[in-house]
């Protein structure tokens, strides 16, 4: 696996790959500055939306586990920039239950590329797994000027 650190206004970032495609996205540093073309392109993407300038990462992504997993993660992978929806706004749409999604948007492996953070609760804003927790989140939808509600 090959690792590449990046800083960010959310924080260090650190980007693993896998026989080319990104398949974590962790905060903090490995120290390590691994070469390829895939890393080149995740880390050139991050530092746009970092700057915001992108709101749409096109990249190889791998996300591993169960079907479910998978299956939020592409649920939250197409929530547009900006935009968010509930837990139960994709549990509506896969047929599981929100407490499975909400379990699944924990186990997120790609956050921020895959944005976690876009999902919410029923009533609002909601945990995050990443460092920083709920601060990260809110500094995430404040980046993409999403729910007006936080601003």
């Amino acid at each position: 696996m090959l690792h590449r650190d990046i800083e960010t206004q959310f924080g260090p970032l650190t980007v693993a790959e896998e026989n080319g495609a990104i398949v974590r996205l962790d905060w903090g540093r490995s120290g390590r500055s691994d070469e390829s073309d895939v890393l080149d392109a995740t880390i050139a993407q991050l530092r746009a939306y970092d700057e915001g300038t992108l709101t749409a990462f096109d990249l190889p992504l791998r996300v591993g586990g169960s079907q479910v997993q998978r299956d939020v993660c592409a649920a939250m992978a197409a929530i547009p920039f900006g935009d968010t929806v509930t837990y139960g706004d994709i549990a509506k749409h896969l047929g599981i239950p929100a407490q499975v999604v909400g379990q699944a948007c924990g186990g997120n492996p790609i956050p921020v590329i895959i944005p976690c953070h876009r999902v919410m609760g029923a009533k609002g804003l909601t945990g995050f797994s990443g460092a920083g927790g709920v601060e990260t989140k809110v500094a995430l939808l404040r980046h993409e000027k999403a729910g007006g509600f936080l601003i």
